[in-house]
């Protein structure tokens, strides 16, 4: 009972450093962001631009927990150039009132690139469900698969398939390898059976491999990395022993796609995850490779 009490009162104290300390430094706000989700939901849909060609493609970024601001600013530039490349429209946008039924009617595919803390509502949940579930295409990029999103139940059991638990700590930031699941798929394809990747490895309540409609693409070797968390009084082991780390999934006639990797602004700017983030929106939005220049 007095670990519990000491615990509890060094949790409180944490707290409260953290929520003083916010308010000068943009990192720690982060962290008080993460600790004290916003409940910040818009109710007036932007205006889209009326030369919004096909195939277009929705990136949402908005965050009511922690943000990821290097890797959104890095990911941003990188969907431009794609999508300049391969001649698609992009609208990026951190305005939840996107997800309209009318809004998403416009889009082939959405890509809620590290969206955190529940950025959407009740209504424009059901939105986007409906909007999936009726052939849409969704990608969901390394906090779009975290714990912020428990409060919906549908979008962490039915879509992304697993509970966030943990992410690595001491230290967060470590090598490993990743292998690759099917070879054949387009996001994959052009990585050879291993690949080399520097990440904040996410951890998950259970592997979605055997889940209907999955297909695990890449796994990351546990063996090949620390998979603790480590932090304070806590050190939790966060081995889930088979460990998808990429994979798809069918839900009624939408396709979604899912990698816990990206924290990290580098990851997209190397070139196996570019590959891998320009065949999930060729995968998702059932875009023809010849559309390429």
């Amino acid at each position: 009972m007095k670990f519990i009490l000491k615990a509890f009162v060094g949790l409180v104290a944490v707290l409260l450093v953290v929520a003083v300390a916010a308010s000068f430094h943009p990192e720690v706000q982060n962290v008080y962001r993460a600790l004290s989700p916003s409940e910040d939901y818009d109710t007036e849909p932007p205006a889209l631009p009326a030369d919004l060609a096909e195939p277009a493609i929705l990136v949402f970024t908005k965050t009511n927990g922690f943000r990821h601001t290097e890797a959104i600013d890095s990911g941003l530039e990188f969907f431009r150039q794609l999508a300049a490349r391969r001649g698609w429209s992009i609208f990026h946008t951190e305005n939840s009132a996107i997800h309209s039924s009318e809004s998403l009617a416009k889009f082939k595919v959405v890509i809620w690139h590290n969206a955190s803390g529940a950025p959407v509502n009740e209504e424009q949940r059901a939105a986007l469900k409906i909007w999936i579930e009726n052939g849409g295409g969704f990608v969901g990029i390394h906090a779009a698969t975290d714990g912020s999103h428990g409060g919906w139940p549908w979008y962490q059991q039915e879509l992304v398939g697993a509970k966030f638990i943990g992410h690595t700590m001491g230290p967060q930031f470590q090598e490993a390898t990743l292998r690759v699941d099917v070879k054949s798929h387009v996001a994959v394809r052009h990585i050879s059976d291993k690949w080399q990747h520097v990440e904040e490895w996410y951890s998950y309540d259970r592997s979605v491999r055997d889940q209907p409609g999955v297909q695990v693409l890449a796994s990351v070797d546990e063996t090949t990395y620390s998979p603790r968390l480590k932090f304070l009084w806590t050190d939790d082991d966060l081995a889930m022993g088979d460990h998808p780390i990429i994979w798809t999934r069918t839900l009624g006639r939408g396709r979604a796609f899912f990698s816990a990797l990206g924290h990290s602004g580098d990851a997209y700017k190397t070139a196996q995850y570019k590959g891998v983030l320009e065949g999930a929106l060729e995968w998702a939005g059932q875009i023809a490779e010849d559309s390429a220049e």
